[in-house]
């Protein structure tokens, strides 16, 4: 007879010590020190889950479901034989399930308010997730459990009935629920102490974030018998979108705090891809920092983010994937074109009628023909479009007329066999398929137009508009068959809520802060089967400011998975955000302070240039030369290495005279020269002086000769990104990761696979530069062409700048000097216990936000 389910149930319960103890009574000595072992690797492979920042003192406890659990096993078989996941993806949810309980208190502890956040990506998996960490602590005897689902009706609607589904429908005598589809908490039928005191079942509520219903709540548990009730029941309270509403709001944020006060053994668990006001609460106030746990969840197989569709800058130590750039999906809108798709400014919206535009036009039609090609590949599922260019209930509404006008006159025309109208598809369909190749998927043949053209009558005929906003009686419902819909709306399309088969956005709203951007990028998820069709149009500045935030949010994570490394606490150490020169991080800032961080161990280089701008560009090519012409006095010659030339044990200051000249563009800074040098004097004037002597490299290639110092040298060729600004040349990568090791003795010994930390460790080891700086200088070839086409990346262009151009990149070593942080580029929560303040929401979201909470429709029970 297996006894260990037996043991790994009272080891969870009492711990592992007291339960071999326990045991030992009844099997014996030898068989707990067994299944002890077994227990530890079981504990060991749920740690494995993935990196996570964790409290002090935080026990493993949890080693995962037993076969005859109650609740996780029939979720599990849901997955597999309803939903057919595979073995791997299961598997990767219960690793990443896993690691969210192991970090929950050990459930024996007699009072526990325990406080976790769990970092996903926009619409990638999150509402299934905590749903198998539902499934999990209702196995662990959690008897309570809230889910605050958004501000919105869709939403919370949608989160129940998942929930209704997968736990309440797989075991429904074993769950009580206290709200359902059509009807948020309200008046109960049953008092909270005779519903609470079940031993045998799991309460489950799902709620808004809205203050009316949150009273109901709390007045319905405050009542002696059920504060009795609550004594010794776990609870569990899964904060969806928990940066929305949740923090630094007058009225949700205090009722979610009292709430949590009714129970005295809870665990909060906030979830959201955009954590960065939760990550600035004032930690030393009774608020909801999170400081037991902040955990990432794994990106899963297929998704679609940010880097994936917009690229990043280069981040330390990252293999690029196989579109480093981001695939060729976004389409820039004109700047002039945005004040013809909504009033200008603060203009009033009444009486506004949008204009067709070319590419709104452009992208309607894509919509169309993207659809009927998913159905000549035999997937009839759901189709959505977006259009989102206004807060403004009213100019959604004026969509409406001019988009029924255009499906009207194209059913027409296809029904006629419009010979025009068909080629106009035709050039649409070659340009778009030549720009994403469909065979980075699985080598998928990509369709011919006459199959697309086949199916493209019917998709006229079943496509409708929809308003989606709090006024509109017509909102998206895919509850009913399959849908083709052009969705046009605001605010309750912009977060939580899923778009089913989203494949083309148009958007042109504004907005001033991060999480705003990326809550409204509903274009995020997973396309199965039609990976290589979603197409957005955005303005260029949108297009930037989302390639940013890429990298945001990689760096978010890294910090995340090295603080845990170091075995770092949530208030010991705070998660540092990027900023953006034009851009807030979130409305709320909190306790928010500049970040310090280092260049220690950095490897720096520029990306962007003025390409037109002669002046600009013969600066720098100035500022090189004469760096190069000073090396070079005294008729001293270069080091020869490969295609490179060396100047070795070059004075400080002649780098820093050359920082002070050089032009960086605004969009790199973290390469503004004022903190370049500062970091360079901190480091020579520390209690270990560094950085007093540098190595200056040139590096060559085949391109056009440019002159520095009197020196003709190869250019390299770089070319540019078509990022639809001509202005503007984006290269994304100068250096090569083997060019931070060049001025190394060993540096023929470095192959390009090798690991980046590997180089930065090898120049740690050489005593004797481990204290020097490298600056690597590229004249690039103002004439570069693409080396080789793009394949599904973004298209790079010929360079065609107005003068040679010069990069240049700095790697400095491992900080050994005084001075090693410089104020700069980050903002992290001030963990002395600063006080934060209550920060309104984003100006234009303001309006929207009061009316959903507190409207008819935000008190709709």
């Amino acid at each position: 007879m297996d006894l260990y389910p037996l043991f790994g149930t009272w080891a969870k319960q009492f711990g592992l010590d007291a339960a071999v103890v326990k045991f030992s009574a009844i099997g014996g000595p030898e068989l707990a020190a067994t299944y002890k072992e077994q227990f530890e690797a079981d504990l060991e492979t749920v740690q494995l889950g993935g990196p996570a920042i964790v409290a002090a003192g935080s026990e493993s406890w949890y080693s995962g479901s037993s076969d005859g659990s109650m609740f996780w096993p029939p979720l599990r078989a849901h997955f597999r034989d309803d939903q057919n996941w595979g073995s791997e993806r299961l598997n990767d949810l219960e690793r990443a399930a896993n690691k969210v309980v192991a970090h929950t208190p050990r459930p024996d502890r007699q009072r526990y308010q325990a406080k976790g956040l769990v970092v996903g990506y926009v619409q990638s998996g999150k509402t299934t997730n905590f749903t198998s960490v539902i499934a999990k602590l209702a196995d662990e005897q959690y008897k309570f459990i809230i889910v605050l689902s958004g501000i919105h009706n869709g939403l919370r609607k949608q989160t129940q009935a998942r929930l209704n589904s997968q736990l309440k429908g797989l075991n429904n005598e074993h769950w009580i629920t206290l709200t359902d589809e059509d009807r948020d908490f309200g008046p109960q039928a049953s008092d909270a102490v005779s519903l609470l005191k079940s031993t045998e079942k799991v309460v489950l509520a799902v709620v808004k974030k809205n203050a009316t219903v949150l009273e109901r709540l709390i007045n319905w548990l405050s009542t002696d018998g059920a504060r009795g009730a609550l004594e010794n029941l776990r609870v569990l309270i899964i904060d969806d979108e928990a940066d929305q509403a949740s923090v630094a709001t007058g009225r949700i944020n205090p009722l979610i705090r009292e709430l949590l006060a009714l129970f005295p053994r809870n665990t909060y668990i906030g979830y959201t891809a955009t954590p960065f006001a939760n990550v600035f609460i004032d930690p030393a106030s009774a608020d909801l920092y999170p400081k037991d746990f902040i955990l990432n969840l794994p990106r899963p197989e297929g998704y679609f983010g940010t880097e994936m569709i917009f690229g990043a800058d280069v981040v330390e130590g990252e293999n690029q994937g196989p579109a480093p750039d981001g695939y060729d999906m976004v389409r820039i809108v004109p700047e002039d074109d945005v004040q013809l798709l909504r009033p200008a400014g603060k203009a009033t919206p009444t009486g506004f009628v949008p204009t067709m535009t070319p590419d709104l036009v452009d992208a309607v039609r894509w919509f169309w023909l993207a659809t009927a090609a998913r159905r000549a590949r035999g997937d009839r599922s759901h189709s959505t479009m977006l259009i989102h260019t206004s807060v403004k209930i009213d100019v959604q509404e004026s969509f409406r007329d001019p988009l029924e006008e255009l499906r009207s006159r194209a059913l027409t025309a296809i029904r006629a066999g419009d010979e025009i109208f068909i080629g106009e598809l035709r050039t649409l369909w070659e340009r778009e398929t030549a720009r994403v190749d469909s065979m980075n998927w699985h080598g998928r043949q990509q369709n011919s137009f006459e199959s697309v053209l086949r199916e493209l009558g019917d998709v006229l005929d079943s496509q409708r508009v929809v308003l989606d906003n709090y006024r509109s009686t017509d909102r998206l419902d895919y509850s009913s068959g399959p849908v083709v819909a052009i969705a046009v709306g605001g605010n309750t399309l912009s977060r939580g809520l899923t778009l089913e088969g989203l494949v083309v956005s148009f958007f042109v709203r504004t907005a001033s802060a991060y999480d705003t951007l990326l809550q409204m990028a509903r274009w995020f998820g997973f396309r199965p089967g039609y990976e290589d069709l979603p197409r957005i149009w955005m303005t260029h500045a949108l297009e930037r400011a989302f390639r940013h935030l890429a990298t945001v949010e990689r760096e978010m994570r890294d910090d995340i998975d090295q603080y845990q490394r170091q075995n770092l606490r949530p208030t010991d150490v705070a998660v540092r955000i990027k900023t953006h020169p034009s851009l807030a991080i979130t409305a709320k800032m909190g306790a928010a302070a500049p970040a310090e961080v280092s260049y220690a161990g950095r490897r720096l280089q520029t990306r962007y240039f003025l390409r037109e701008d002669g002046t600009w560009l013969e600066n720098n090519l100035a500022a090189a030369s004469d760096l190069i012409q000073d090396l070079s006095s005294g008729g001293r010659e270069p080091e020869q290495r490969g295609l490179a030339a060396l100047f070795r044990d070059v004075p400080a200051h002649l780098i820093v005279a050359f920082l002070r000249r050089y032009n960086v563009h605004e969009d790199s800074a973290d390469m503004m020269p004022r903190q370049l040098i500062r970091y360079i004097d901190g480091q020579r004037n520390g209690e270990h002086p560094a950085l007093e002597k540098w190595t200056v490299a040139v590096v060559q290639s085949s391109g056009a000769k440019v002159a520095l110092g009197g020196r003709p040298f190869g250019s390299v060729i770089r070319s540019r990104l078509d990022t639809g600004v001509d202005s503007i040349a984006d290269i994304k990568t100068l250096m090569s990761k083997r060019d931070r090791v060049l001025d190394l003795p060993t540096w023929e010994s470095y192959d390009a696979a090798r690991p980046e930390h590997e180089l930065v460790q090898q120049r740690e080891r050489d005593t004797e530069y481990r204290s020097r700086g490298l600056l690597v200088l590229y004249p690039i070839d103002a004439h570069s062409e693409p080396v080789a086409p793009a394949r599904g990346g973004v298209a790079r262009v010929p360079m065609d700048a107005v003068a040679p151009v010069i990069g240049y990149g700095i790697v400095f070593p491992g900080s050994v000097g005084g001075g090693t942080t410089v104020e700069v580029t980050h903002m992290a929560v001030d963990l002395a216990g600063a006080s934060g303040s209550a920060w309104d929401e984003d100006e234009e979201q303001r309006e929207d936000l009061q009316e959903a909470l507190y409207s008819e429709e935000g008190d709709e029970s």
